[in-house]
């Protein structure tokens, strides 16, 4: 096992109706609130009418800035943060699924340094992103999550997309932290079949990749990991089979928490390669990232894992999928057999031709994944140094 160091100072409030005491939460935090969420869907669902009725029973003043959208744009974000400074906020509240906290992290940053969000993005060809990461300064932020998926409601990490330049990748840094974060499951119950498979994609997807990739030694997360992607696995089914199964949706709510709060890869580490080619994808094509990950992960099973890591590969389909084979090159086969008799029963298997990807771009995406993820380098971390040849070759596997 690795050396570590493991800081997690969010405060999670986690249960049924909790959201209706968020006034009283937020008002520890400041005085005048920017509630960052999404376009519409808060709306529909109510959740957005019962945080502001929480928040002036409280006394709480607050500015809504509802113009959020899935894979969060960088010129989205620097006008959440001009609001943020000319309306005087001193804190901001994400309500909403990854796009709505990831956004409120990055206003969150512009607020205070009024610089383009788009200079703190790893990989941009400013190279700014160098000076300016870790962001150690940024209006306090609480979370309330509505879409078990990203695990954002707790972490220091967010995710933006500049669709200018097709660049989508992270930014980090320790005052990312939400200082709180609601979890009240019955604010799950109205997410649609489609944005729950995704989202349960996109946490087993956070839990395999520093499986595959990290310290070998390190069992006692491995069993974590393993328990947390059978939860994935088994209630992201359930909620859709059954949406408002209170159960099933709060043990898909924490382990989307717990998949990305950096418990399960403490001691081993590990690098996300998928989730890098699907950046590039989706920054691209503005597709839903679970989806995308979901036809990217049997390429990377096949070509990359099952030849580099095999009994990894084995490992997680005998502890994940029961998987009885004693064969670690047969285990493997049956793995993604059924990894992908999951992703086809919650209706997230597909093809990037499906999508709408045109196969001529599929080098270009290759080749800009490594420039972006690469970070200089002119591969991407995995159990090797993957080369843009190979990114091409798991595009083109999945293509039709």
């Amino acid at each position: 096992m690795l050396n570590f160091t493991l800081n997690i100072p969010t405060k999670i409030i986690f249960g049924k109706g909790e959201v209706d005491h968020c006034g009283d939460l937020v008002k520890e935090y400041g005085r005048k609130v920017l509630l960052v969420t999404g376009r519409s869907s808060t709306k529909k669902t109510g959740s957005l009418s019962r945080v502001s009725e929480s928040l002036r029973a409280a006394g709480v003043e607050f500015v809504v800035f509802d113009q959020v959208e899935p894979n969060p744009r960088a010129e989205t974000v620097d006008r959440g943060g001009q609001i943020a400074r000319d309306e005087k906020c001193d804190l901001i509240l994400a309500l909403g699924g990854g796009s709505a906290m990831d956004a409120a992290k990055a206003i969150a940053t512009v607020a205070v340094s009024a610089r383009p969000i788009h200079e703190y993005i790893r990989g941009n060809k400013t190279g700014l992103w160098k000076e300016l990461l870790p962001i150690k300064e940024a209006l306090p932020i609480l979370t309330i999550p509505t879409l078990a998926a990203t695990g954002s409601e707790a972490n220091s990490s967010a995710v933006i997309t500049n669709w200018e330049t097709k660049e989508k990748s992270g930014i980090a840094g320790p005052a990312l932290f939400p200082r709180a974060a609601i979890l009240d499951p019955e604010l799950t119950y109205t997410v649609s079949a489609d944005y729950t498979a995704d989202g349960a994609v996109d946490m087993f997807t956070h839990l395999y990749e520093g499986y595959m990739t990290g310290d070998e030694s390190a069992n006692v997360q491995d069993e974590i990991t393993e328990g947390l992607m059978r939860n994935a696995v088994k209630y992201g089914k359930m909620a859709i089979d059954h949406p408002e199964d209170y159960n099933a949706r709060a043990h898909l709510l924490w382990t989307s928490t717990l998949a990305l709060i950096g418990i399960a890869n403490a001691g081993r580490g590990g690098s996300f390669p998928v989730h890098q080619i699907e950046h590039t994808l989706s920054a691209h094509y503005d597709i839903s990232h679970g989806r995308g990950l979901a036809i990217l992960t049997p390429a990377y099973f096949r070509q990359i894992i099952k030849k580099d890591r095999p009994h990894r590969l084995a490992r997680l389909g005998r502890k994940v999928f029961n998987v009885t084979l004693d064969d670690d090159a047969a285990a493997c086969e049956a793995t993604i057999e059924a990894l992908v008799t999951w992703y086809k029963e919650i209706g997230t298997y597909d093809t990037l031709k499906n999508l709408g990807v045109k196969k001529e771009d599929l080098k270009l995406m290759a080749e800009e994944t490594i420039r972006v993820a690469g970070l200089g380098q002119n591969t991407i971390v995995a159990t090797h140094p993957l080369t843009a040849d190979e990114v091409l070759r798991i595009y083109e596997e999945v293509f039709e």
